[in-house]
């Protein structure tokens, strides 16, 4: 859970504060941040009051988006930080097209997956 910058802020279209997101799932707060703290989401501290909020692109209908939480493995394991990992989710990639966040949630999580790996190397 980090402080988000401006910079990244804007690259995220739209932000889920941490209660939105347990009714979208149907669970309790308690255990999105439970989520958040197993790594299974990135949520940073925005707005005036600081409070937790997750990219919506993560959260699909009452699910995390397919693949989302092994991404964020391999992007962890690369030594990559939240920031770094919001920063490359949300940055258009002319080869996907798009950002690898909307290739995940259009179900092209294979691919991201792959240049997610490449960047090990």
């Amino acid at each position: 859970m980090t402080e988000i910058d401006a910079k990244i802020d804007a690259l995220v279209p739209a932000w889920l504060a941490l209660p939105d997101i347990a009714e979208q799932l149907d669970v309790e707060v308690t255990r999105v941040r439970q989520l958040v703290k197993e790594g299974q989401l990135i949520a940073v501290r925005r707005g005036e009051n600081r409070a937790l909020y997750v990219p919506a692109a993560f959260i699909d209908g009452d699910k995390i988006v397919k693949g989302l939480v092994g991404l964020l493995t391999v992007l962890r394991d690369d030594g990559f930080s939240d920031e770094e990992m919001l920063e490359w989710l949300f940055t258009p990639d002319p080869s996907l097209p798009g950002t690898p966040a909307q290739a995940l949630s259009e179900n092209r999580g294979t691919e991201v997956k792959r240049r997610a790996q490449a960047l090990a190397v």
